[in-house]
């Protein structure tokens, strides 16, 4: 397992993927524990990005319940139908939300939030497990960069942990 994030220096969110991408499947390698993993991965992209919260939301019942995570306190528990991460669950796809406040339904859980990546985390059988919200605290601060990079840690999630 590495120890030790190695960021390049550069604002380019594609640079900053392609270097923590695999770093982050070399991290949980061969580690089975679920809730360490998650919580290094999210201490890993707030690191390289300095997003303002990252953390997984994972399927318990008929709701989402907040998982590992870095930044601020956050809502515990989430229903499927509200919410972005309730809309990713519902949808089985990414959401890419540039202003929060114009997503209807949205859940405000920090008012600093701005803008919003959700990814659908899929296990073994197609089914979603999970989600990993990424939220920050400037407006539109989110690409399709973002969303590819984000989903190619899900795939990792996927393939190494559910």
């Amino acid at each position: 397992m590495a120890e030790t994030l190695l960021i390049p220096q550069t604002t380019d969110r594609a640079a900053l993927y392609e270097s923590l991408v695999p770093q982050i499947a070399a991290l949980v390698e061969g580690e089975t524990d679920l809730t360490a993993n998650l919580a290094n991965i999210a201490a890993a992209l707030r690191e390289a990005f300095g997003f303002f919260w990252v953390g997984f939301y994972l399927k318990k019942e008929n709701q989402l319940v907040l998982g590992p995570f870095q930044g601020p306190i956050a809502c515990t528990r989430i229903a499927f139908d509200k919410g972005v991460c309730g809309a990713a669950y519902t949808r089985r796809e990414t959401l890419l939300v540039p202003d929060v406040e114009q997503f209807p339904g949205h859940i405000a859980c920090s008012s600093a939030s701005k803008s919003e990546v959700v990814v659908p985390i899929f296990d073994r059988a197609g089914e979603v497990a999970m989600v990993l919200d990424v939220d920050s605290d400037r407006l539109n601060d989110f690409s399709e960069v973002d969303v590819q990079g984000l989903e190619a840690v899900g795939r990792i999630v996927t393939t190494h942990l559910v």
